[in-house]
C-alpha cells in the first residue's frame, strides 16, 4: 500500500498537468459544424419537464456507430481549424524541447531495497527500477513501454511484500478505471501467471507472510455495458499468488449496501487487517472493521458503525489503532481507539486539531509526520507517537511537498518539494535528527530566477476570501494586455497546492498569466471550506471563480479578450458553468473531461460516487439546485446566444466521466453559437480520464490547447529563448 501512493504520485507527476494559451490577430470566420441530430426525450423530474435532445450522445462511442460517426466528423472540423494555425507545429516543438528531461520519483524503501520511477525525457511511460543503496546501480523491473507500441498500457498501482520479493501492480488499458492486476517476481524479472479482472478504485495489500494479497474487485459487467453501467457491489477479496482469480476468498462483502465501496489494508505488524466500507460518496466517511488475522477463525468486527465521519488509519500498537479523523474535529485531528474498549468515551487525542487542516499524515521512523495546509501550502510537523510536538519540517520554499511514505522501523523517509517555478526535487529526511538532504534535482531547460509567484485574496460575491496564485515572467506591465489563464476546481475537498508542470512553464515562457485559484468546494480550509462549495451551496464555486476573473481583470493583470479559464472533471463543470452565466467574461474556455449533464451522472459508472458533493435530481431540492447550473440544460434553456471561444477535450475511453457529457455539451454549444467564436470538441483515442495517459498524447494535446488560444486570444506568443 505504500508503494502504490508514491507510485501513482510520480505517474502523476510525470503526466504533468495541461493548461495554456495564446493567439494570432485576425477576424475569425464562423465554423460550419457537422449536423446533430436532435431527439425528441424529454424527461419528468418532480413535475417539471426537462428536454435531452441529444441523449444519443450519451451512447459508447464503441458500440454506437452513429455516435462513432459524430466523433470522427467533430474531430475533422477540430483538427482541420487547429492545423491551420501558424504556431502549432513551434509550441509542439519547445513543449517536446522542455517536456525532455529526466524525472525521477522519491524511492520507496522495502526489504532494505530502494524502489523507484524514473523517466528518461519523452518516454510514454515511467519506469521501475531497484537499486540496494541510494548510491547504487539501478537495476531495470518493470517497462511499461514495452507493453505496448503506443504506450496506452499503464502501470496504475503496485504494492510490493515485506520480504520485496514479489510486487503486486495493476495496469490500465486507454486510460480505463479498469485495472487488470498481476504479479512481479522481483530476482527473476519477470511477471507470474496471475491475473486478476474487474478491479476498480482498489490498491492491494500484502500478508505479513507474502503469499497472497487482499484486493477489492467489481462483478463483471455484462456484455457492451463496462465503459456505462453503474459499478455497484464491490467485494473484499484475498488472492493467494499462483491461483487462479476464481478461488479468491471471500472476506467482506455488503449485499445489503450495493452502494458502498470497500477497501482493505493489513497492518504493519501483520496482524490486522483493517476494513474501510465507503457510503457510496466521494465524502470518504467510513465504517471501519477490523479482523484479527492471527486468529484462522477470526470474523470481521465492527469497529465504527456509522458513515458519520472520515477516518484513516495511520498505524496501531497492537490493540490500539491510531486515526486521521474529521470526528469532532473539522480540520482532523489524529485519535486513538483501543479496539478492546472501543467506545467512543474511551477514544483519546493524539494530536489535537490545529488551525490548519491535517492533510495527510504518515507514521514513519515511530513518529508522526503530519502535512498541513497553510492557506493552500505545504507546512509539515513532527510528532512523537504520544502527541509530543518535535518539530517542523524545513521545505526549500513555498510550494507543495509530498511523499514522506515507510515504515515505524525506518530511519529514513524521502519526500519530493515543487512549486511553480520549482521542478520537482526529491529530499532524504532523517526523522530522528530532521536533517533534509537535497539527493536528486530536476534539470528543465528554464531559468526559474525568470519567473515569480505571488499569492494574494480576493473578495468573492458574498465576500468571502479566496485565495489565489499567480505566475508569470517578472517585470510584466499590469497594463490589462496580458494573456491569462486561470485555473480551477473547487469540489471533493481537493486542494490545490503550488506545483510544477512543464505546460505552465511554456505557458508562462509564450509571456502568458498563470493564476490558480482555491476555490470553497475545495480541502484548503477544512470541512467548512468544502461544504461550503456543495449540493444546495454549489453557486458559490461559481461565484468564486467568477470574482477571480474580475480581480485579474480589474489588476489589469489581464483584459475579458485576454483570459482564458480552464479546469478538468470536477473543473471541466466549473468551466461549463461559469461559460454559460458569464460568456462575456472570457475570451476563451477550456474544458476538460468535464460534468455537463448534472441530472443524469449519477446513472453512469462512478458517477454516484459524487452524489455527496453535487446532490441529485432524485432529490427535488437538489434538482431545482442543479438545473440552475447544469451547463448542458443552461445552454438548452438559454437559446442562442454569442459565447467565447471553447474547445472542450475528452477521450473515448473516460470511464470516469463519461464522454457523453462532453458530446452532449459541445453539441447544444455549437447549435446555440451566434457570435464568430470557435466552439470545437477534441476527442483523443485511446485515452481516458487522464491517468497513464502517454507522454506524446500530453503533449500533443498541451500544443493544440495553446495553439487555440494564441488563436482566439489575439497574441503573439515568444516561443523559446
Amino acid at each position: 500500500m505504500r508503494l502504490t501512493r508514491w507510485a501513482m504520485a510520480a505517474v502523476v507527476a510525470a503526466l504533468a498537468a495541461v493548461l495554456v494559451s495564446t493567439t494570432h490577430a485576425e477576424e475569425p470566420k464562423k465554423l460550419k459544424y457537422p449536423d446533430t441530430k436532435k431527439g425528441d426525450t424529454v424527461d419528468d423530474y418532480h413535475g417539471t419537464k426537462v428536454a435531452d435532445p441529444y441523449r444519443w450522445l450519451e451512447d459508447d462511442v464503441r458500440e454506437s456507430k452513429d455516435v462513432a460517426a459524430w466523433v470522427e466528423a467533430e474531430n475533422k472540423v477540430t483538427f482541420g481549424f487547429l492545423e491551420g494555425i501558424p504556431e502549432r507545429e513551434a509550441i509542439k516543438t519547445r513543449i517536446t524541447d522542455l517536456f525532455n528531461y529526466e524525472k525521477i520519483s522519491a524511492p520507496s524503501l522495502h526489504g532494505g531495497r530502494y524502489f523507484f520511477f524514473k523517466n528518461d525525457g519523452l518516454q510514454n511511460q515511467s519506469v521501475m527500477y531497484v537499486q540496494d543503496s541510494l548510491t547504487g546501480e539501478p537495476k531495470l523491473l518493470m517497462d511499461p513501454n514495452t507493453w505496448t507500441k503506443d504506450g496506452t498500457l499503464a502501470l496504475s498501482g503496485l504494492a510490493v511484500s515485506d520480504d520485496a520479493k514479489l510486487i503486486a501492480y495493476g495496469t490500465a488499458a486507454s486510460g480505463s478505471d479498469w485495472n487488470v492486476w498481476k504479479v512481479f517476481d522481483v530476482a527473476a524479472g519477470k511477471t507470474l501467471a496471475d491475473e486478476l479482472k474487474w478491479v476498480k478504485f482498489s490498491g492491494a495489500s500484502w500478508s505479513k507472510d507474502g503469499k497472497g494479497f487482499y484486493y477489492s474487485r467489481f462483478p463483471e459487467p455484462a456484455a457492451g455495458a463496462a465503459f456505462q453501467k453503474l459499478n455497484v457491489d464491490m467485494k473484499l477479496y484475498y488472492h493467494k499468488v499462483g491461483a487462479p482469480q476464481s478461488e479468491d476468498r471471500l472476506v467482506y462483502e455488503r449485499t445489503d449496501h450495493p452502494t458502498w465501496s470497500i477497501g482493505g489494508a493489513v497492518s504493519e505488524d501483520g496482524k490486522y487487517l483493517i476494513v474501510s466500507i465507503g457510503d457510496g460518496t466521494t465524502s470518504n466517511k467510513a465504517r471501519i472493521a477490523y479482523q484479527d488475522l492471527s486468529d484462522p477463525a477470526g470474523k470481521v468486527v465492527e469497529l465504527i458503525d456509522n458513515h458519520d465521519n472520515k477516518f484513516g488509519f495511520l498505524g496501531n500498537d497492537g490493540g490500539v489503532f491510531y486515526f486521521r479523523t474529521d470526528y469532532q474535529a473539522p480540520k482532523y485531528q489524529i485519535v486513538a481507539i483501543d479496539t478492546k474498549h472501543p467506545d467512543k468515551k474511551n477514544w483519546k487525542t493524539v494530536i489535537a486539531q490545529a488551525a490548519e487542516p491535517l492533510d495527510s499524515v504518515d507514521l514513519v521512523g515511530n513518529r508522526f509526520i503530519c502535512s498541513y495546509l497553510k492557506d493552500a501550502k505545504t507546512a509539515v510537523k513532527v510528532y512523537e507517537v504520544d502527541g509530543t510536538f518535535v518539530r517542523d519540517v524545513a521545505l526549500p520554499g513555498i510550494g507543495t511537498a509530498s511523499g514522506f511514505n515507510g515504515l515505524r522501523t525506518d530511519t529514513e523517509t524521502f519526500y519530493t518539494f515543487s512549486s511553480f517555478a520549482t521542478p520537482t526535487s526529491v529530499y532524504r529526511y532523517d526523522p530522528a535528527t530532521g536533517e533534509s538532504k537535497l539527493i536528486r534535482q530536476a534539470k528543465v531547460k528554464f531559468d526559474p530566477a525568470e519567473y515569480e509567484v505571488k499569492q494574494v485574496f480576493y473578495p468573492s460575491k458574498d465576500g468571502t476570501k479566496v485565495p489565489m496564485f499567480i505566475a508569470h515572467k517578472k517585470g510584466i506591465k499590469l497594463d490589462g494586455t496580458n494573456p491569462t489563464l486561470l485555473y480551477g476546481y473547487g469540489g471533493f475537498n481537493i486542494s490545490l497546492t503550488p506545483g510544477f508542470s512543464v505546460s505552465r512553464l511554456q505557458w508562462m515562457e509564450m509571456g502568458g498569466v498563470f493564476a490558480v485559484a482555491n476555490l470553497r468546494g475545495g480541502g484548503e480550509y477544512g470541512d467548512a471550506w468544502h461544504r461550503a462549495g456543495t449540493k444546495l451551496t454549489k453557486q458559490n464555486v461559481f461565484d468564486d471563480f467568477i470574482a477571480a476573473a474580475e480581480y485579474l481583470i480589474a489588476e489589469k493583470y489581464t483584459s475579458n479578450k485576454k483570459i482564458a479559464i480552464q479546469g478538468g472533471s470536477n473543473g471541466g463543470l466549473l468551466v461549463g458553468a461559469c461559460l454559460t452565466q458569464r460568456p462575456d467574461l472570457y475570451g476563451a474556455c477550456l474544458p476538460a473531461v468535464g460534468v455537463m449533464d448534472m441530472l443524469r451522472f449519477q446513472k453512469f459508472t462512478a458517477g454516484r460516487f459524487w452524489v455527496d458533493d453535487y446532490g441529485s435530481s432524485d432529490n427535488a431540492a437538489e434538482f431545482e439546485a442543479l438545473v440552475k447550473f447544469s451547463p448542458y440544460h443552461v445552454l438548452l434553456k438559454n437559446g442562442p446566444k454569442a459565447y467565447p471561444a471553447t474547445l472542450v477535450t475528452t477521450a473515448d475511453t473516460d470511464d470516469r466521466v463519461v464522454p457523453g457529457h462532453s458530446f452532449k455539451f459541445a453539441a447544444a454549444l455549437q447549435a446555440v453559437q451566434t457570435g464568430p467564436a470557435p466552439v470545437l470538441i477534441r476527442i483523443e483515442t485511446k485515452a481516458g480520464h487522464g491517468a497513464g495517459k502517454p507522454t506524446t498524447k500530453v503533449i500533443e494535446e498541451a500544443a493544440d490547447q495553446w495553439a487555440f488560444l494564441v488563436k482566439t486570444l489575439d497574441f503573439k506568443p515568444t516561443i523559446g529563448k
